[in-house]
């Protein structure tokens, strides 16, 4: 292929509101999908972390589902296909059928509404910091162990979940991998948010020369885990292109895929690396 001719997509990135009732929160989703193809041309819609359940280890089991036979997956394939999109359906508290394991899993679905791959997070959400934040996503639940990809009109997009963001090898194997775009379902709190939030998503751009987009819940004042929001869209140069604030909001942003080649070619830090010094590979399991 003549990678200076690859065009890209138009993605769209649904910033939520997500309250206790699930079957509320899918239609909610459902609508706002309907919206950002219907009034904003997306080709690819993002939804965020956990948008079918409130966000807490207590949360988590009651919420569980079994992926793709659950009522929020089923709903997800239905209207992928129904709309021709691409759909990266943030994430869900997914209930393994095999082992009965709880993990935290982003779903893709295909203009036909298959199943083109689930990522369940790596990178567990364990931290405590004294007078601001303690939270411990592995009391609960199990952290995958698995990277994934999906080819979507010419551009190879990795994914990750939240916490995910924080580990640039992580990034580093997807860009090793040939991905020109970075997509993390997240929702970071009133602490890391004005920290890390936007750094992350630009420090990663920044390290692979692709673009970014994150994708949080509306925040909720009242809710027991309150999200800091500002979904955005972060292109190969590290530049914000698109971000929302803290409300429920439709973040749409134009991936060109030819910036991604431009910079690369630019810059070109990847065939620079000195790997007789260093390497990030994968490890063989």
């Amino acid at each position: 292929m003549n990678r200076m001719a690859r065009a890209g997509f138009r993605i769209a990135l649904l910033q939520l509101k997500v309250g206790a009732d699930k079957a509320q929160n899918i239609e909610n989703a459902l609508a706002k999908i309907r919206s950002a193809v219907a009034d904003k041309g997306a080709r690819v819609v993002a939804l965020p972390e956990c948008f079918n359940s409130p966000y807490g280890t207590q949360h988590f089991p009651a919420y569980a589902e079994e992926i793709p036979s659950g009522e929020t997956s089923r709903s997800l394939a239905a209207i992928a296909k129904e709309l021709g999109i691409y759909l990266i359906g943030g994430t869900i508290p997914e209930k393994c059928r095999t082992d009965s394991k709880l993990y935290n899993t982003c779903t893709v679905w295909s203009p036909e509404g298959s199943l083109l791959a689930t990522y369940r997070k790596i990178h567990l959400f364990d931290i405590n910091i004294p007078g601001g934040i303690t939270f411990r996503e592995s009391d609960v639940l199990t952290g995958g162990s698995t990277l994934a990809t999906v080819a979507i009109d010419g551009a190879k997009v990795g994914l990750g979940i939240c916490y995910d963001m924080r580990f640039d090898e992580l990034a580093r194997l997807y860009r090793n991998q040939g991905c020109d775009m970075l997509i993390y379902p997240g929702a970071f709190n009133m602490k890391t948010g004005p920290l890390h939030w936007e750094l992350l998503a630009r420090g990663r751009a920044n390290d692979t020369q692709s673009y970014v987009a994150t994708i949080s819940p509306a925040r909720d004042p009242a809710a027991g885990y309150v999200a800091w929001g500002h979904s955005m869209v972060v292109d190969p140069w590290a530049k914000v292109v698109a971000e929302a604030n803290e409300e429920e909001a439709t973040v749409v942003a134009d991936v060109n895929l030819q910036t991604v080649d431009e910079v690369r070619a630019q810059i070109p830090i990847f065939s620079q690396r000195r790997t007789d010094l260093y390497a990030t590979n994968a490890l063989e399991k």
